[in-house]
C-alpha cells in the first residue's frame, strides 16, 4: 500500500475516534478499538516505510502486538524507540478484542485505549511522521 493510503486511513481513523468521543465513549466503544489499532499500526508502518526499515510491499498486522514475543519475532530489527512503541501497540492489541467483541466494558477501560493511541500518536509525532 501507498504511504498516501495509509495517510488517509490514519486520518480517517483519527476522524473515527474523534466522532466516538462526542458521541459518547461507551457507546462507541467497538469503534474506538478497531480504529485506536488499525490506525496505530498503520503510524509504525509508515513511520518503517519512511526510514526504509520494510520492503515498500511489507504489510504489518495488528495482531503482531498480541505478545512481546510475537511482536520482536515479525519485527526483529531495530528501530528508534522500538520498545516503547512495541509496549503500547501490545496494551492496545490486548484491550481491540474487549472493546470490539466483549461485553460494554467499563469507562477506565475505553479511555486507557484512548490515552494509549494518543502517546503513540505523540510519539510518532515526535518522530517526524505527519498526517494531515
Amino acid at each position: 500500500m501507498k504511504i498516501e493510503d495509509h495517510l488517509r486511513n490514519i486520518n480517517e481513523s483519527l476522524d473515527v475516534i474523534n466522532e466516538s468521543i462526542q458521541k459518547g465513549i461507551l457507546e462507541r466503544q467497538r469503534n474506538i478499538g478497531f480504529n485506536a489499532s488499525v490506525a496505530s499500526v498503520e503510524m509504525l508502518e509508515v513511520f518503517l516505510h519512511k526510514n526504509n526499515l520494510i520492503n515498500p510491499g511489507s504489510i504489518i498486522k495488528h495482531d503482531w502486538f498480541a505478545s512481546e514475543r510475537k511482536a520482536n519475532e515479525k519485527l526483529p530489527f531495530d528501530f528508534p524507540e522500538k520498545e516503547k512503541i512495541t509496549r503500547i501497540l501490545i496494551d492496545i492489541e490486548n484491550k481491540r478484542s474487549l472493546l470490539c467483541y466483549g461485553k460494554p466494558q467499563e469507562t477506565e477501560t475505553i479511555e486507557s485505549v484512548i490515552s494509549s493511541f494518543n502517546k503513540i500518536k505523540s510519539l510518532f509525532e515526535s518522530l517526524g511522521l505527519k498526517w494531515n
